[in-house]
């Protein structure tokens, strides 16, 4: 039996050992298609690679195609476990309102540790890079990110019953989110340098199975199951994890789900501006003329945690004096401002100084899912962070897609242009958002009646 309504704690082991695995598998990447192209190893010096800025040298030519076959294993690799993710992310999210949030946080963190299993044996015996893609498809049946973030938000939301603190609380977790992702950074930087590729995975892969303990013993459930309700591969009991996400839109009134509906599009559009640009930051910092190491994209991914840090503070302060729409108009204007400065960055402290502008570009997100979360019944939650889960899922696979494969099509002559483009597209969601606060949606004024006999009240 669980101890302590604290999701935290899973968050930040889990964040901390996926985002200090995620640069690991890139660089590892990037050095293994280095050793084909060049016959040895990426070599470093003073923090800085010794990549060709040359364009008449041939070598110039080879480190480019090493960025364009990186760029698409990576956007293969992620691809193939985008199917099964999806329908796994909307089923364990989604079956968290009846039955428990535990087995949405727990079976992804099984499926991060097999992921690390597969990459320490392929490192270990320099396996084909092939055999990842195995194990990105059996992850993927197992939920993964998306699957795992719906479920801690789920879990939030189950306990945070008032409106400004279901905000901060969001807000807060995001936090560790990407405080966890700038730690991480940093020290798989240090750590590839210490140890190298082969034991640089162990540290990761001990946190995930420290996650799993700690969510099978600990963590408390916030959702009482009933014997019946535990029969979930009854025919019953299947159509109703289905059901979840089609009852949220057939019930309530066309301005209810009018709103949901722009609330996701928006949620969408700026994830898909965002994660997009955010996911080129390594390989554009492995390039000419920055020619960073992997102790220098730690660093640049440590100072990021600047951006998630003071997006908690803006949504902590801002909460109390501006509606939410317009603290995700700030967000956006942040992100703006933020990554058309690393599209014309060419020099280390340019690229550094980029996280300035950048400080509350996090803020959109956790307001948005906010803004949804209040305006749905609290025995939809799970449903509602089943389909956010699913939906981001989805667009966070196709924009790396996307962008991997702009950003390959246009290194040669402007590395910078995918930050452009993500800038450009980001005024989407603010135009969604200052739609929605035109038509004057309003929190809960549709779905006053609350079905109280499904809902179990847990301390918050």
């Amino acid at each position: 039996m669980g101890l302590l309504y604290l999701v935290e704690p899973v968050m930040a082991i889990y964040c901390f050992a996926s985002f200090s695995s995620f640069p690991l598998m890139q660089q590892y990447v990037y050095q293994r298609f280095w050793q084909e192209e060049f016959n040895t190893t990426v070599f470093y010096d003073n923090n800085v690679s010794h990549c060709e800025t040359n364009q008449s040298n041939p070598n110039y030519i080879h480190e480019k195609e090493v960025q364009k076959r990186a760029s698409t294993f990576n956007t293969t690799l992620d691809l193939s476990g985008l199917i099964p993710s999806l329908i796994m992310t909307l089923i364990l999210v989604s079956y968290g309102d009846q039955h428990g949030r535990k087995a949405s946080m727990l079976l992804p963190s099984i499926g991060g540790l097999l992921t690390l299993v597969a990459y320490c044996s392929t490192s270990f015996f320099n396996l084909p890079l092939e055999i990842l893609y195995l194990s990105s498809v059996f992850s993927g049946f197992l939920g993964g990110f998306a699957t795992f973030i719906g479920g801690c938000f789920s879990y939030i939301a189950d306990i945070a019953k008032d409106t400004q603190k279901k905000n901060i609380r969001i807000a807060f977790i995001d936090m560790v989110l990407g405080v966890s992702s700038g730690v991480a950074g940093i020290t798989s930087g240090y750590i590839i340098r210490s140890f190298g590729f082969r034991w640089s995975f162990a540290l990761p892969l001990f946190l995930h199975i420290l996650n799993i303990l700690y969510i099978l013993f600990i963590l408390e459930e916030t959702v009482k199951r009933s014997e019946f309700q535990q029969n979930v591969l009854s025919k019953e009991g299947v159509k109703e994890l289905f059901s979840g996400v089609f009852l949220l839109f057939k019930h309530g009134s066309c301005k209810r789900r009018a709103a949901i509906s722009l609330f996701l599009f928006a949620f969408m559009s700026y994830l898909f501006a965002n994660f997009g640009a955010a996911s080129l930051f390594t390989l554009y910092e492995l390039d000419s003329p920055l020619c960073w190491d992997p102790v220098r994209v730690g660093w640049g991914s440590a100072l990021s945690t600047f951006c998630f840090v003071g997006s908690f503070l803006g949504v902590f302060f801002f909460t109390r004096c501006l509606k939410d729409a317009y603290i995700v108009f700030i967000g956006i204007l942040s992100w703006i401002a933020g990554i058309t400065m690393a599209a014309f960055a060419t020099t280390t402290v340019t690229m550094m100084l980029v996280r300035l502008p950048l400080m509350f570009s996090a803020m959109p997100l956790p307001v948005l899912r906010s803004m949804m979360s209040k305006v749905v019944l609290e025995n939809e939650q799970g449903a509602l962070f089943a389909c956010i889960a699913c939906l981001e899922s989805l667009t966070g696979s196709l924009t790396i897609a996307v962008f991997y494969s702009i950003y390959g099509a246009t290194v040669l002559w402007f590395p910078g242009f995918s930050f452009l483009l993500s800038a450009a597209l980001s005024l989407i969601p603010f135009g969604v958002v200052w739609l929605l606060l035109c038509i004057g949606y309003q929190e809960r004024d549709h779905v006053l009646l609350v079905n109280e006999e499904s809902n179990t009240e847990v301390p918050s």
